[in-house]
């Protein structure tokens, strides 16, 4: 390829033999150019119009990215690109020359770029457009036309396919017009997110109107069916529409007629039908019409028979004997009568019992002495088959009652149906002094570690917990139970589902019916408390709080909230009962209890602040949290969704509680819907023991339940009325969405002193008790005997796992003797009393300051010093549009961060806020440190700090006074 002159250097020598005025246009400077040239043109040049090789071609811009049109020609001159009826400017094109190696002919290629905002700029009726124009000695050629468009593809369908119910052989068509674009997007189908071919299934048609159409429906053809439309720029899907075919109900063919159903008179016979030819499926029709149908009969009535006479006795015999005979005919049996009963011939000896035959002495007794030994033989086997079967029921009972005295509570049913491969007992470890030695003291620590938010203290510096019992003891599993864990796991392993949550919403479902319908038992005898927890307070125009104890309820109503010279007396109750999740759909579960909050009728200025405690371990690509209503017919209403923004709610997601700003009262609950098998629920674990009294054995309870203070309590309470006591410091487990069951073993019982029946030693729950719990516990028990009144002691663990997910173990070191038996209490706050606070007292801030802060954050300023700035620094700023409605932003704001610091003793969050505004508004304005006072300068952040009191820095206008918190 040989280069030739650009066209700059052409017009340069054009300018040296004559000149070229800077506007001429690109015609004029070619026609000289030709004629200058025109002297060393080849010959084979002469006469000839350029030639398009290359015309440019349609295109587009997809997002910024400018694209090049490309021209080549031969031969010729010069080529210009001429746009929308304008010359392109010189300095725009790029061009190059090389000689055809098989024409000879000098080939001339010009490139030029068209970028999105030449596009954008150019208004006119029609697309934008270029083409090239070639010259050469005998004149010029013009090349098509290219149009250059902007590529773009909306995000909405025009049209989305709408889910359809046909029946089988049934046509589907489904409708689809793809979001509007450039250049035109082209439409796939997909079922169950695989692609669809018509020229694979001759039973699919995808016409260019993008319509699916299925000609004859089939129960294949059931599946979730999704449009997606693509072009150059993007790939867009249309909202899924589920497809069912269903088969309507067939009868079947009569069977033959029944027999009459009477013996004798008038019946009934009757044949059937089922409705299997085929029978219903995916929500078909039965069939309608009769499945039996019934004739009258008449049956004749049987005849007994009856026996003739006796006829005249024969001859005697040379044998001594002569015959009789009758016949059943008298009457004879006819209509199924019955045969006569007896003999129709007898025989009997003619001499008396004596006969003299061929001079031997012939006894008529000799059939009856072998009919006596017959009777003897019979009696005798009856004897023995007596004796026999009593040996047996003796064995029997024995065997039983040598084995009764194991026992279990509570053994899950598919323990026993599927069973597990192997199981042992193990002998205590060599060297562990904690198994024989009593005297060592329990360590009264253990459980101090707990802290259950929302409690008012009575003044008292009291504990919340009394300690445990026992001591903790740390003990590895060995090898050969790790073994069996693992084999217990790959025994029960279940195939996960194909789709998800599909799959898992099935599995809700069927738990959730068989709830409603009182079918589903779960392990254990413990049965829910039904009874509704309620507190009540009255408030005024200060404000207060309201708690429900040890349920990590609570309500804060702000200062202000009620009129003047008004009061409300509010309530709060916390429902315990099914009842309440009854109207729950899909794979929808209960996170924290229901709680309702009135009066009906309540008018408050500004909203109140709900905190409900809940058990997800909060993930928005794993979940989706909705908080939902009770309407007035007691069905759930959507409020919003945690994630999305509301003007009519606020919700704020912490690790373990929701806080909620709420303006209308009624019932109100945290619903979670799982996206993903990666979601996760937190539950709490517990066990409990205690011995039977006057027995050798010992009771050990294991409770799953929602790692809720709430659901929590409910297992307290069970456990306080049966005088159990807390073994080890409840763990927490977390508990994922995988569909996979939950198991329960004991291991490392000492086997030298504590026995436990076999196959007793793992329990399980399905994955639908587990996760559709809702608030309501589970527990399975293991019952242990000792061999020997002496044993005072019991070690072992408790392994807690999910099949394919997470373990824990609960370690069990307590003394079982009944001497050493006391009422230990475990996790109960009793002293925690107060449900009520009124005024001041009930809140962290002072008055003072939270007036002072609202009136310098309400009003926007050109400081930057706003309510936003303060939701920014409190770690507050999503859903601002609900503090904007408010007739005080920030004095929301500072509600809702009372209901989420309520359980912390300092304000170190709000006085590092207050502290880094400050320091951002001395930065931003440097001249008005001069100033003689500050609007920060009222509120000390530094007070709020250190020590926890939060104090006023005096004024000449005013002077706070010292709040102690």
């Amino acid at each position: 390829m040989n280069n030739s002159f650009e066209l700059g250097r052409g017009l340069a020598t054009l300018r040296e033999k004559g000149g070229v005025t800077c506007c001429e246009s690109p015609l004029k400077m070619v026609a000289r150019a030709t004629g200058d040239a025109q002297p060393d043109a080849p010959p084979s040049v002469q006469g000839t119009l350029p030639h398009f090789i290359q015309e440019p071609e349609d295109a587009y811009i997809v997002k910024s990215n400018p694209i090049k049109l490309r021209c080549r020609a031969a031969p010729a001159l010069q080529i210009f690109f001429k746009c929308n009826g304008e010359w392109v400017h010189q300095n725009e094109h790029f061009s190059q020359e090389y000689k055809d190696l098989n024409t000879g002919l000098k080939v001339r290629e010009v490139m030029i770029n068209v970028s999105r905002q030449q596009v954008e700029d150019f208004h006119g009726p029609e697309d934008y457009w270029c083409l090239c124009v070639a010259w050469s000695h005998l004149g010029t050629s013009k090349s098509r036309k290219a149009t250059v468009r902007i590529a773009y593809l909306r995000k909405n369908f025009e049209q989305d396919p709408q889910g359809k119910e046909v029946p089988i052989n049934g046509m589907i068509v489904l409708h689809c017009r793809p979001p509007e674009g450039v250049p035109v997007a082209e439409v796939e189908w997909l079922k169950n997110e695989e692609l669809l071919s018509s020229q694979a299934d001759d039973n699919i048609d995808t016409r260019a109107d993008h319509n699916l159409i299925i000609n004859e429906a089939r129960l294949s053809d059931s599946g979730n069916y999704t449009c997606l439309a693509s072009n150059i720029v993007a790939k867009r899907r249309s909202a899924t529409a589920t497809v069912i075919v269903f088969v309507n109900g067939g009868w079947s063919l009569w069977t033959e007629w029944s027999a009459c159903n009477v013996p004798c008179g008038r019946g009934v016979q009757k044949r059937s039908r089922t409705c299997t030819n085929p029978a219903p499926l995916n929500g078909g029709a039965f069939c309608e019409g009769m499945s039996v149908q019934k004739i009258t009969c008449n049956a004749l009535c049987p005849i007994d028979g009856g026996w003739d006479e006796w006829t005249v006795w024969t001859v005697c015999s040379s044998q001594c004997e002569r015959q009789r005979s009758r016949e059943c005919n008298s009457p004879a049996p006819r209509h199924r009568g019955k045969m006569c009963e007896g003999n129709s011939e007898a025989t009997e000896n003619c001499t008396d019992g004596l006969c003299t035959q061929n001079r031997k002495l012939l006894h008529d007794v000799k059939p009856q002495s072998m009919d006596g030994s017959n009777d003897v033989a019979l009696y005798s086997g009856l004897g023995a088959g007596i004796i026999a079967v009593a040996i047996l029921v003796v064995a029997v009972m024995l065997y039983r009652k040598n084995h009764s005295e194991y026992g279990v509570d509570v053994i899950d049913s598919s323990a026993l149906a599927g069973g597990f491969q192997s199981f042992n007992f193990k002998t205590t470890r060599q060297g562990n002094p904690l198994l024989l030695n009593s005297s060592m003291q329990p360590d009264l620590t253990v459980g101090r570690t707990y802290s259950t938010p929302l409690c008012f203290q009575d003044g008292a510096d009291k504990e919340l917990f009394d300690p445990l019992p026992d001591i903790k003891v740390k003990v590895q599993s060995s090898f050969m139970v790790s073994l069996g864990v693992a084999e217990r796991a790959e025994f029960h392993a279940k195939a996960p589902a194909e789709t998800f949550p599909r799959d898992l919403s099935r599995d809700y479902s069927s738990t959730a019916d068989r709830r409603k319908k009182g079918l589903l038992t779960l392990n254990g005898p413990f049965s829910a408390s039904k009874e509704l927890l309620r507190t009540t307070g009255v408030f005024g125009h200060p404000g207060g709080r309201l708690v429900v104890p040890n349920t990590g309820v609570g309500l804060l109503v702000p200062h202000g909230a009620v009129a003047e010279n008004m009061s409300w007396e509010m309530y709060m109750v916390i429902n315990q009962g099914e009842t309440s999740v009854q109207t729950l759909e899909g794979c929808e579960i209960l996170l924290g209890p229901e709680v309702t909050y009135g009066p009906p009728g309540l008018d408050l200025f500004c909203p109140v602040a709900m905190t409900i405690a809940h058990c997800a371990e909060v993930d928005a690509e794993n979940w989706n949290i909705q908080l939902k209503r009770k309407t007035q017919d007691s069905k759930w209403e959507d409020v919003m969704a945690v994630e999305e923004e509301s003007t009519s709610c606020y919700c704020l997601m912490d690790s373990t509680s929701c806080h909620l700003l709420l303006d209308q009262p009624g019932s109100y609950a945290l619903v979670g819907e799982p996206l993903t098998q990666a979601a996760v629920k937190r539950l709490k674990l517990a066990v409990f023991g205690s011995m039977e009294a006057g027995s050798m054995s010992y009771s050990l309870r294991v409770y799953c339940v929602d790692d809720t203070p709430h659901a929590f309590q409910g297992v307290v309470a069970a456990e306080k009325s049966r005088g159990g006591q807390l073994l080890e410091e409840p763990k927490m487990l977390p508990f994922r969405a995988n569909t996979f069951s939950l198991q329960v073993s004991i291991q490392d019982v000492p086997q030298f002193l504590w026995s436990i029946k076999p196959f007793t030693t793992c329990q399980e729950f399905s994955f639908p008790q587990v996760w559709c719990s809702n608030q309501q516990p589970l527990h399975c028990a293991f019952s242990l005997e000792r061999y020997s009144p002496a044993t005072a002691q019991l070690s072992c663990k408790i392994s807690v796992r999910q099949v394919k997910g997470h373990e824990q173990i609960l370690q069990v070191y307590t003394a079982v003797a009944e001497t050493e038996k006391e009422s230990v209490p475990f996790f109960m706050q009793t002293d925690c009393t107060i449900t009520s606070q009124t005024g001041p007292k009930a809140f962290k801030i002072p008055l003072s300051i939270r007036q002072r802060i609202c009136a310098t954050f309400d009003t926007a300023n050109a400081k930057g010093k706003d309510w936003q700035l303060l939701a920014q620094k409190l770690h507050l700023d999503r859903n601002l549009g609900y503090f904007a409605k408010q007739q005080s932003p920030s004095a929301v704001i500072l509600s809702l961060w009372e209901a989420r610091h309520q359980d912390t003793a300092d304000l170190d969050s709000l006085a590092s806020a207050l502290e880094e505004i400050g320091k951002i508004h001395s930065k931003s304005s440097p001249k008005d440190q001069d100033e003689p006072e500050s609007d920060f300068n009222h509120i000390q952040a530094g007070s709020l700090c250190g020590t926890g009191k939060l104090t006023n820095q005096k004024t000449e206008d005013s002077a706070a006074p010292e709040y102690t918190g």
